[in-house]
């Protein structure tokens, strides 16, 4: 049962075009009109379009998670969910087909992304693409957990703008279109206490730049506990009203 839900999911999800438009397509756009139009520049010390492969790959990959809250307000609204509580599924292998959809689709764009940078010039080891991946995985826990959390608070309809925007301001803050604040000030600070730098960060290692601080495994760690706890209360009290 729980291999045939997995399947399903990932069928319903390589269907879903208006989420790979936003994960995949976007992202791929984005790159190549800016990183193409900056290929000879650096930002921060990094040749622009490794920069901005990395920004796109956090935000693609964001999307990815996120609407995995998508499909779960879908299910509620229809009350395909309270269907398949009368089945053998767990509650645990439903959540985990649900998050493990939403990493098939990250790993497809930041693949997508690592041939667009190819082809831009960004220099790619199998150790720094690897090293990249692993952190940049490891980074969308909190984002996992965020798509749970929205899925079981919004409705299909409200949804969809939450996590445009949402996800939008996070890639702002996270420095996904930039450096923001500078390397001080209060901007900067705020920066380097979401999950979204770090996701950033870790596409910087594809140039050789250094691997998360202590600061960075706390803060993600951080944010994947809290929304863990708030998706978990999330889906107990909306399991109650059934």
């Amino acid at each position: 049962m729980n291999l045939t839900y997995l399947r399903y999911e990932l069928i319903r999800s390589v269907r879903n075009k208006r989420a790979f438009i936003f994960s995949l397509a976007f992202p791929l756009l984005l790159f190549y009109v800016i990183a193409g139009a900056n290929r000879h520049i650096t930002l921060d010390g990094i040749p622009f379009p490794t920069y901005y492969l990395a920004g796109m790959a956090s935000f693609g990959t964001m999307v990815a998670m996120t609407s995995v809250g998508a499909r779960i307000a879908a299910e509620r609204q229809a009350g395909w969910n309270r269907q398949l509580r009368l089945t053998p599924l767990s509650t645990r292998a439903y959540m985990r087909a649900k998050v493990l959809t939403g990493y098939l689709t990250a790993l497809i764009t930041i693949i997508l992304l690592f041939i667009a940078g190819a082809t831009l010039g960004v220099h790619l080891t199998p150790t720094n693409v690897l090293h990249m991946t692993e952190l940049v995985l490891i980074g969308l826990i909190p984002f996992a957990a965020l798509g749970i959390l929205i899925g079981h608070l919004f409705t299909p309809d409200s949804i969809g703008p939450f996590i445009g925007g949402g996800v939008s301001v996070l890639a702002f803050l996270g420095g996904a279109y930039g450096p923001v604040g500078g390397t001080h000030g209060a901007l900067h600070v705020i920066s380097q206490v979401t999950p979204t730098y770090w996701l950033v960060q870790a596409g910087h290692t594809l140039a050789g730049g250094q691997t998360w601080s202590t600061q960075g495994w706390i803060t993600v760690g951080a944010w994947a506990v809290v929304l863990a706890v708030l998706a978990a209360r999330a889906f107990r009290r909306d399991t109650a009203r059934v």
